[in-house]
């Protein structure tokens, strides 16, 4: 059969008996890319773990475009077990696809969602689905002890810093790649790009309520980030991820306020050197301040345009853009 994601299309080898188990509790949603290695041992133990919870349960395992037999290995796992599904990409579309298009297909109310790069403790994570039971809506894996690459740990941990602080939430593991959901707080968020790595702020800007759960992080082979591409890349989803959730619906209050505070640099150093000049007490041609004057009114009158054509791009689809989310509806 085949599975429609938007404009992707993904296909599935799952005959009708097995397309979906209704009844599903818990969906797993577990993401592989080149992960021939390691696929029988993660499905043999998420098995095994989610079998002790006493809940119905199914592992939905998103292809991201592997080139080695991962998916081969799958398709035997299937055969003897139908809790196991496919989801195979046609190429690599990233974690953020593969997150949106397992929720698409999975049937149960809480949603556990982990990539194979990270190497936990797949025997752990039914612990982490146990808050969901207590109120809580959303939880992150907390890889404790970290074992990976030195420089991963001290960039995570000024990642998480930086994140807290812009989001007001103390989690120690922000984009681990492992957590466990209500249905329908992924259902409410909208992942796309790398914004995968900022659910847990995007979910607390949506009201919902956040915690994290430690889980460990096993021994191995770690890729580690050492090019300086990967960190402005990093930092520009920073930048994206503090507009959406202070200013996507007034980009006027961000970007007009940086705006005029260049124009009105611009227009005070420019007055200045206009009655520098009048008052003849020396050239300004050549002058630094002269070019600086004029860059910043420049840039400050563009930066208020663009937020004002924002306001309006904003005003035209408002109806479109749905920024609350109702709790509950008492009659």
């Amino acid at each position: 059969m085949e599975f429609n994601h938007d404009d992707l299309q993904v296909e599935t080898i799952m005959t009708p008996e097995k397309i979906k188990h209704r009844n599903t509790s818990v969906s797993v949603i577990l993401a592989l890319n080149n992960s021939e290695s390691v696929v029988d041992e993660l499905l043999d133990n998420l098995d095994s773990s989610l079998e002790k919870l006493g809940e119905t349960y199914e592992i939905i395992c998103v292809d991201d475009g592997s080139e080695d037999g991962t998916v081969t290995k799958i398709k035997r796992k299937i055969e003897q077990n139908d809790r196991i599904k496919l989801i195979k990409m046609r190429s690599v579309f990233g974690e953020a696809s593969v997150l949106d298009a397992g929720v698409k297909l999975a049937a149960g109310e809480k949603i556990l969602y982990f990539t194979s790069r990270v190497r936990i403790n797949s025997l752990q994570v039914g612990q982490l689905l146990q808050p969901l039971d207590n109120g809580l809506d959303l939880v992150v894996g907390w890889r404790h002890p970290r074992r990976d690459a030195k420089l991963n740990r001290v960039v995570s941990r000024f990642f998480n810093v930086l994140i807290n602080k812009i989001a007001g939430l103390k989690l120690h593991d922000i984009n681990s790649g492992i957590l466990a959901a209500k249905r329908e707080v992924l259902e409410n968020i909208s992942v796309y790009g790398d914004l995968n790595n900022f659910i847990p702020v995007l979910a607390v800007k949506q009201g919902y309520k956040v915690t994290e759960e430690k889980i460990e992080q096993l021994p191995g082979w770690f890729r580690t980030s050492r090019y300086f591409s990967e960190y402005i890349r990093r930092l520009l989803d920073i930048i994206t991820v503090f507009f959406l959730t202070r200013y996507a619906k007034k980009p006027i209050h961000f970007l007009g306020f940086v705006g005029a505070v260049f124009t009105l640099l611009g227009v005070g150093i420019n007055l200045y050197l206009f009655v520098y000049r009048i008052l003849q007490l020396g050239p300004i041609a050549g002058k630094p301040m002269l070019l600086l004057g004029a860059l910043l009114l420049v840039i400050g009158i563009q930066m208020v345009s663009i937020g004002l054509i924002g306001e309006m791009i904003i005003f035209t689809h408002a109806k479109e853009i749905k920024e609350y989310n109702i709790e509950e509806i008492v009659q």
